[in-house]
């Protein structure tokens, strides 16, 4: 295979990186070791992230090609991407939890759902709780005034049982 056919599949393999995740976060490794670049590659890993270094030059084509130009601005300098699928909460939380301990990582921008972040819109991010968080508050919206209506209405037939069975007691007491 050509050298520029390669750099073509590469191409189309981070288009498609691109395309399919949910949020994109783009990093400054300078100064991290290996190993804290390995560490990190596995906590994301665990999450579902895919986390890699790809030349500038080929995030570029790729991003221009799926009219995302406007990411190009953060693609200067020793850059890495990571790629989220599912939760976009979850990638910028691990990565700013890291950059607090490792002070060499920092994150530069983002896109979410397409949308071009720099890097204090990613910090509120990852100030969200996480989607499964977020989805049970919203439920337990949707719960609390059907609890409370059902609360009511256990109230209202209660309350009748009370009656009914006083009204049961009387009798039995007359007819006694």
């Amino acid at each position: 295979m050509g050298n520029r056919r390669l750099k073509e599949k590469k191409v189309e393999l981070l288009k498609e990186d691109l395309d399919r995740a949910k949020i994109v976060v783009l990093t400054d490794y300078r100064g991290l070791t290996v190993a804290q670049m390995n560490k990190l590659r596995r906590i994301l890993q665990v999450e579902g992230i895919k986390y890699k270094v790809v030349k500038n030059t080929l995030n570029r084509i790729a991003a221009k090609e799926l009219g995302l130009e406007e990411i190009n601005a953060y693609m200067q300098g020793p850059v890495a991407i990571a790629y989220g699928y599912d939760d976009p909460v979850t990638p910028v939380k691990l990565l700013v939890k890291f950059a607090k301990e490792n002070e060499q990582l920092s994150l530069k921008g983002g896109l979410l759902e397409k949308q071009i972040l720099d890097e204090q819109a990613l910090r509120r991010l990852s100030d969200l709780p996480p989607r499964a968080v977020l989805l049970a508050r919203t439920l337990g919206c949707f719960q609390a005034p059907l609890v409370g209506m059902l609360n009511v209405l256990q109230g209202n037939l209660r309350g009748l049982l009370y009656v009914l069975q006083a009204v049961k007691e009387k009798r039995e007491s007359e007819s006694a």
